[in-house]
């Protein structure tokens, strides 16, 4: 548990490194948040639904579900930094810059200008649509190598972004 929280710990650090457990763990976290979300937003308008019988109930279980969604959307609003600044330091542990967390964003580029292609000349979309398939292949596979990153293990001893989180170091590894 003390690995899930630790990031709200070090809510906005992005210096450092995070090690494969805390930021893993913080995903886990995130993935329980979520779905105990659901489940109470399908147990509050689900179970009111079904037993409506007049329209003023199926509005209040839909405004229901509609305060549970807020909730989670200002939950998720406040932890878009600590999941940043995680995701940072756990490339920084793999000695790699944060900035790779922009990197599947970049062929999106691609899909604008398959996007502008498109309002220029609606009447033949076929290029642009081949280059809108190129940016998001292009996205995926980026996305891809970015999990892949946040899989690998992180260098041991010191590295340019801070020492090892796990405590060791080259001369500890190889005594």
């Amino acid at each position: 548990m003390e690995y899930m929280l630790m990031p709200l710990k070090r809510y906005a650090d992005f210096s450092g490194r995070s090690r494969r457990m805390e930021f893993w763990m913080w995903q886990v976290f995130q993935i329980l948040v979520y779905f105990a979300m659901m489940v109470l937003m399908m147990l509050f308008g689900g179970g009111m639904m079904m037993a409506a019988a007049d329209p003023s109930t199926v509005a209040a279980a839909g405004g229901g579900v509609l305060i549970l969604g807020a909730i989670y959307l200002i939950y998720i609003l406040a932890v878009f930094i600590p999941s940043l600044a995680v995701a940072v330091r756990r490339l920084h542990d793999t000695d790699r810059s944060g900035w790779w967390i922009l990197a599947p964003l970049a062929p999106y580029l691609l899909v604008i200008v398959a996007g502008v292609m498109v309002a220029s000349d609606p009447a033949n979309p076929g290029m642009a649509g081949a280059i809108a398939m190129i940016g998001m292949a292009l996205t995926l596979i980026l996305s891809l190598v970015l999990i892949v990153f946040y899989f690998l293990e992180g260098t041991k001893g010191p590295n340019r972004f801070g020492p090892d989180p796990k405590g060791g170091t080259n001369e500890q590894v190889f005594a």
